[in-house]
Formats: structure tokens, C-alpha cells, sequence
């Protein structure tokens, strides 16, 4: 079964760091991870998905305004991995946090908690 699964969310004080992991598995074996551009979206509540990070295939990074200069996306290729390094949170980065291909596969989540 092809999936995302996310890790490393929890409750954090602002000014606090965190790491989100998303590993794929699952996949065919014609399934080349390197080749495809992932996503991280966040979902704060009571609001919309909101796209948070890119990385494309061939390393290229896109962050929103809201986050640039605090987070960092990266990927593991050889792990079939994405990362995201939160740092200076807020408690306006609280939400539930999505990994995405860029062909439309999605995780189920991770929640992340900033507050006091």
C-alpha cells in the first residue's frame, strides 16, 4: 500500500524547534522518489491548507512568507524521505502538517502544538 507517514510532531513552547519526518513507503518498484517534487502544507484551526514548503526533484526550495528564514525543507533521496526544520515557532504555526508528491499522494498528518 503506497502511503506518506509523517513523525515528530508534538507541543512545543513558542521560540521552540521542531523536525517533521515523512517517509514513503509502499511504493512500486518503478517508483523513483528522487524524481518527483514533495510538499509540506500545514492546516491550522478553523482554517485552510495552507502550502508551507516545496522542494522540487532537483533540490529547488519555495517557502510562503509566513515561514521564510525559520523553516527548512529538505530531502533524504537514498530514505525516500522529506524533511521540515521548524525553528522560532509561534503559536500561529500550530496546525496539523501534511507531506505531499507532487502527484497528489498525501500523508495523514502530524499535529503540531505551539503554545505555552
Amino acid at each position: 500500500q503506497e502511503q506518506l507517514v509523517e513523525s515528530g510532531g508534538g507541543l512545543v513552547q513558542p521560540g521552540g524547534s521542531l523536525r517533521l519526518s515523512c517517509a514513503a513507503s509502499g511504493f512500486s518498484a518503478r517508483f523513483t522518489f528522487s524524481t518527483y517534487g514533495l510538499i509540506w502544507a500545514r492546516q491550522a484551526p478553523g482554517k485552510g491548507l495552507e502550502r508551507v514548503a516545496d522542494i522540487t526533484s532537483g533540490g529547488t526550495t519555495y517557502y510562503a512568507d509566513s515561514v521564510k528564514g525559520r523553516f527548512t525543507i529538505s530531502r533524504d533521496n537514498a530514505k525516500n524521505s522529506v524533511y521540515l526544520q521548524m525553528n522560532k515557532l509561534t503559536p500561529d504555526d500550530t496546525g496539523i502538517y501534511f507531506c505531499a508528491i507532487d502527484v497528489g499522494i498525501w500523508g495523514q498528518g502530524a499535529a503540531v502544538t505551539v503554545s505555552s
